[in-house]
């Protein structure tokens, strides 16, 4: 057995002077953008893509479903799979496939055809999401493992406030098939770029990636993937309900401008989270379970009140643009060996906990209304912060050993 196994590649040591890789940390940014904007463009252009496609703006909104299904159902068994191969060949397959997926979709006129490229492009995310973290890692000297991460998740927020109008604007003005046009060449722009500037890591051998389940038992790995499973299920049903929310309070022509501070708010969070998280990992987890907590209780008691619900939509931003790198870092430090398992677990969850957080907020809509929105979240935040302050040792210590 010894010979069919690697140990990991140790941390890289510090070199005085020595700077972070930015134009390889940028392509895994851009690829996290792709992979969050191929998800959520067709809610941005709903209405044309469901007459494009002849159904109902419901079926085509399974789009979206469809998509999160496929990344859950394939991040673990795919890690699995492909754990062998070259981290810069896997992260090129990965990239490739929603290259292909995007052009199905945007040439596509049958509905079950585009159920299935996106199911794809959810399975190339599943292979995406489950390497940038490990990559972004081993690209960086241990002291500046947490600037690479974040540089890399800016790709989220960035998607989510920028990228997502822009689509939602060319799919009004140009058609909703040159977006995903535009998806398309975005993707082989990235191709070129990754295969020029990003180095190219080994993967393990057969027998040196642990198995789940023994990765569950690994100290810190169980409450980290539960706080990932709370906090995502939380923020989804608010998130996908905000529009909801505020039509129902009158504030239904300040959606874009709640989402823009959201969107701005998330970018500084990502800068601030890559600025200290090698250091307070602990602390800016707690934050980040905080703010939120207070912006959902700001929405639950004031939703009518502009200046209060901008506020919020500040604070919520603050907290949660730099979860993706809180928790992912996390995962990593406790993972240890079995980081790269660890990683796509937390993949599966945070997906699932996406796909049912639409689900859970639409029986939340039709038993107790729009203000079940904001006090759920409250209600599912409780229990993550107090797994946050409990798992002190492995999960979220006072401090990261690097």
């Amino acid at each position: 057995m010894s010979d069919r196994t690697t140990r990991p590649v140790p941390p890289r040591t510090a070199i005085p002077g020595e700077r972070l890789p930015l134009g390889a940390l940028l392509a895994l940014a851009t690829a996290a953008f792709i992979t969050v904007l191929t998800e959520t463009l067709p809610a941005g252009v709903l209405p044309a893509m469901s007459a494009g496609l002849g159904v109902s703006e419901s079926a085509t909104g399974q789009l979206v479903t469809v998509y999160a299904i496929g990344t859950a159902v394939s991040a673990i068994p795919l890690s699995a799979a492909t754990a062998g191969w070259p981290r810069k060949r896997l992260l090129l397959s990965g990239v490739a496939g929603f290259a292909v997926a995007n052009t199905v979709t945007a040439v596509s006129a049958s509905f079950p055809l585009t159920l299935v490229a996106r199911f794809v492009a959810g399975v190339a995310a599943g292979v995406v999401w489950a390497l940038l973290a490990g990559y972004a890692r081993r690209l960086a000297p241990a002291h500046l493992q947490g600037k690479a991460m974040a540089i890399v998740m800016a790709g989220i927020p960035a998607a989510l406030s920028l990228g997502v109008p822009a689509g939602t604007f060319a799919g009004g003005a140009l058609g909703w098939r040159v977006t995903f046009w535009a998806m398309t060449a975005i993707a082989a722009v990235l191709l070129a770029w990754i295969a020029a500037l990003v180095p190219d890591h080994p993967g393990q051998r057969a027998g040196g990636r642990p198995p789940l389940l023994r990765t569950l038992t690994v100290p810190g790995v169980a409450p980290v993937l539960l706080v990932t499973l709370l906090f995502v299920l939380a923020q989804t049903i608010l998130y996908t309900y905000v529009a909801t929310l505020l039509n129902a309070n009158g504030m239904g022509e300040a959606v874009d401008l709640v989402l823009l501070i959201f969107g701005v708010a998330s970018l500084a969070s990502i800068w601030l989270v890559g600025a200290h998280i090698d250091r307070r990992l602990r602390p800016l987890t707690i934050a980040a379970v905080v703010l939120v907590a207070v912006a959902a209780a700001v929405l639950a008691v004031a939703a009518r009140n502009p200046v209060l619900v901008y506020a919020a939509a500040g604070l919520w931003g603050l907290g949660w643009g730099g979860v993706p790198t809180l928790l992912q870092t996390a995962a990593g430090d406790a993972g240890g060996e079995a980081a790269d398992t660890a990683q796509a677990a937390l993949v599966t969850l945070w997906n699932a906990a996406m796909a049912a957080g639409g689900a859970v907020g639409g029986v939340l809509l039709g038993l107790f209304g729009t203000g079940a929105f904001a006090w759920s979240t409250l209600a599912l935040l409780a229990p993550t912060l107090a797994a946050v302050l409990l798992a002190r040792h492995h999960a979220f210590p006072p401090h990261r050993l690097t």
